[in-house]
């Protein structure tokens, strides 16, 4: 059976690697080259499956907002890994990734078997919130759209929370601006309606029954995930949190091999 006929979109993924599997979910603007800096660790030890989310990589965008809202992508990437016989896995998501990854374990908790999330967060707790992100997001998609995929990466990369990347070198950050220039106007304008923080459904109150083993890993100087990470902790006895020193909000990208040391101390349990 082709994995298409099983998922609403036509998923590209990279599944490489032997062992207990392990899920990667990229952030927004990524795709499963995000993973490049760390994968050769992982592999020592984990079947790794890279997914390119809608709108990303070579994975299209979806047709329609209900099709690649992030339940449906949830739903998708359950059924995904169970036709690879790859479930349950550990899955370990990133920022936009980090909140899909937490959608499949309270939506799907059956294809989890332990749940890693990088800067990650439950989405927004009121309407009030999610009403004001999804006016946010529009405008912004609007602006993708209009000013088309390089220059709005020149915009994306000046923002505040990629400050700290500014010390990674010069090849990493090529390679970094060299993945999101290969994302189409299109596809991050549809993943932002679509699955944006304030289009997604809140999980806040979910945190509390969540029972899969989770590790919220965030770096020290993202002040604001950090935070988000201690609330719910506080909030979810299944859920522990590791700081990375001298990292942003992508430790993966910034501390490689501290961010698989962690992975790989909690996964590998």
């Amino acid at each position: 059976m082709n994995p298409h006929s099983v998922t609403r979109i036509a998923y590209h993924y990279l599944d490489t690697g032997r062992g207990d599997p392990l899920v990667l979910l990229h952030g927004f603007t990524g795709s499963s080259a995000t993973w490049d800096e760390v994968v050769p660790h992982f592999m020592q030890r984990f079947r790794v499956i890279r997914i390119d989310l809608p709108g990303h990589g070579r994975t299209p965008a979806p047709v329609g907002p209900t099709r690649g809202a992030l339940p449906s992508v949830a739903a998708d990437i359950a059924a995904l890994l169970r036709h690879l016989n790859a479930a349950p896995a550990h899955l370990l998501g990133y920022s936009m990734g980090a909140r899909l990854a937490l959608g499949i374990a309270v939506l799907h908790p059956d294809v989890v078997r332990s749940l890693i999330l990088e800067s990650g967060s439950p989405g927004l707790a009121t309407e009030t919130e999610r009403a004001a992100r999804r006016a946010h997001d529009e405008a912004l998609a609007t602006r993708i759209e209009r000013l088309g995929i390089e220059a709005f990466v020149d915009e994306w990369e000046q923002l505040p929370l990629w400050a700290s990347q500014q010390q990674l070198p010069d090849y990493v950050r090529q390679r970094m601006r060299a993945e999101r220039l290969r994302n189409s106007p299109s596809g991050l304008a549809a993943s932002l309606r679509s699955m944006g923080t304030g289009a997604q459904p809140s999980f806040w109150d979910a945190l509390p029954h969540l029972t899969i083993p989770t590790l919220a890993i965030t770096g020290a100087l993202d002040e604001k995930f950090t935070a988000i990470a201690r609330q719910m902790c506080a909030r979810c006895p299944a859920m522990t949190h590791q700081i990375i020193e001298g990292a942003g909000h992508a430790p993966h990208l910034e501390r490689p091999l501290e961010f698989a040391r962690c992975v790989f101390g909690f996964a590998a349990c």
